[in-house]
């Protein structure tokens, strides 16, 4: 494991031990492990969640994070391919962390760069360090991954998030059940790799179909700003009215931000799993670095 660009990078026993990892963090910190290292920290397009836990987790492992949030402030400005920016950042630090609205980006850098190269999301492609924080939370709050009920909501055809998380559930025998206005149904690409993988799913238009069959619901916010021209305005939403058949095991993640798609009275309920969600992601993003930093 040189770099993680998609999560199909990782077998099911890596992934595993990446989430064990994560878990001996949480139990003993080890803020030596990475002394001396230096994260470049590349985000050619907006984050909180992500960027600020890479670098708080590179901190944490005892290393320091150069770095840019914004493209306006590189070179890129100036007409510099990203290939030529990468590798000259490659020279600078131990490991780099990349976002970019590009698909197909994360794939270019780490052909660029000598060092480990991680994938924080490339256009609506993929994201696969959000998807191995989500694995981890499921196992944390369902006590388990494998063999459980998972829908999936919102827009499945840009958000990078769901086309990361629905491939690695395939290693688990999850059913799942994906909502979505006809308008933003899952990619082609990855209902055809799901069969492939003999995945039980199926596609509806309305939560109140399937939550109550559901160990997790999975939210995602409508990625507007990838819309092209013609896509219709769409909407997915989830009430406090929802929740009146569920299991009582139910867990609600989202990858945030959220929108206008969770009703804020759900945050008190203990359905509400999505802000220890985004905690963990330090912990997942701790063990991603000493995984590739000591392999």
């Amino acid at each position: 494991m040189h770099d993680l660009v998609s999560i199909s990078d990782l077998t099911k026993e890596e992934i595993g031990h990446i989430l064990h990892l994560a878990h001996s963090f949480k139990q003993k910190p080890n803020p030596t492990l990475c002394k001396e290292k230096i994260l470049a920290s590349c985000f050619f397009e907006p984050s909180t969640r992500t960027r600020l836990s890479f670098e708080a987790a590179m901190h944490r492992l005892g290393g320091s994070v150069i770095g840019f949030s914004e493209a306006s402030t590189t070179s890129a400005k100036k007409g510099e391919t990203l290939y030529d920016t990468i590798k000259v950042i490659s020279a600078y630090a131990d490991i780099l962390v990349i976002r970019h609205p590009q698909e197909g980006s994360a794939r270019l850098a780490a052909d660029a760069s000598d060092k480990p190269v991680i994938n924080a999301g490339d256009g609506a492609n993929q994201h696969p360090t959000q998807t191995l924080l989500d694995l981890y939370t499921i196992q944390e709050c369902q006590g388990k991954i494998d063999d459980l009920s998972i829908a999936i909501a919102g827009d499945l055809k840009y958000g990078r998030t769901v086309h990361s998380l629905a491939i690695a559930l395939a290693n688990y025998g999850s059913r799942l059940y994906f909502v979505s206005p006809d308008s933003l149904q899952l990619p082609d690409s990855i209902a055809h790799e799901l069969r492939k993988k003999g995945v039980k799913f199926s596609f509806h238009s309305h939560l109140e179909e399937v939550l109550p069959k559901c160990d997790i619901l999975y939210m995602t916010r409508i990625q507007k700003e990838r819309f092209q021209p013609n896509d219709p305005e769409s909407h997915c939403h989830l009430k406090l009215s929802h929740l009146a058949k569920i299991k009582p095991n139910l867990r609600i993640l989202h990858p945030l931000p959220r929108i206008d798609e969770i009703d804020p009275a759900i945050d008190s309920t203990p359905h509400a799993y999505y802000f220890q969600q985004a905690a963990n992601g330090l912990l997942v993003r701790m063990a991603i670095l000493a995984r590739l930093l000591h392999a």
